[in-house]
C-alpha cells in the first residue's frame, strides 16, 4: 500500500492546478462560445440541416447539429483560454 503514493506523487506534481469557478471564468467561456457560434454561422455551408431547434431565430437559423458543433468548439477554445489565462495569472 505504501508503493502506490510513491508512484503517483511525481505525476501529481506535474499536473497543473485547476482554476476555481468564478464569474470571470464564466464570462470567458461565454465569450468563447459566442465567438465560435459567430464563426460557425459565417463558415458552415448548410447551418440549418438536420434537426431543428425550438426557436431557430434565436440561434441565427442554425440547426441542432450546427449548434452542437459550434458550442463544442467554443468549449474547447474556452478551456484552452481559461487554462492559459490562469497560467499567466489573469484569472
Amino acid at each position: 500500500m505504501t508503493l502506490l503514493p510513491t508512484l503517483f506523487s511525481p505525476v501529481l506534481a506535474v499536473a497543473p492546478a485547476t482554476v476555481a469557478w468564478s464569474p470571470k471564468v464564466g464570462l470567458v467561456m461565454i465569450i468563447c462560445n459566442v465567438m465560435a457560434i459567430a464563426l460557425g454561422k459565417a463558415t458552415i455551408k448548410y447551418p440549418n440541416e438536420g434537426g431543428a431547434l425550438p426557436n431557430a431565430s434565436f440561434f441565427g437559423g442554425m440547426g441542432l447539429g450546427a449548434l452542437l458543433g459550434t458550442t463544442s468548439l467554443g468549449h474547447v477554445i474556452g478551456i484552452a483560454s481559461i487554462q492559459g489565462l490562469a497560467a499567466t495569472g489573469v484569472l
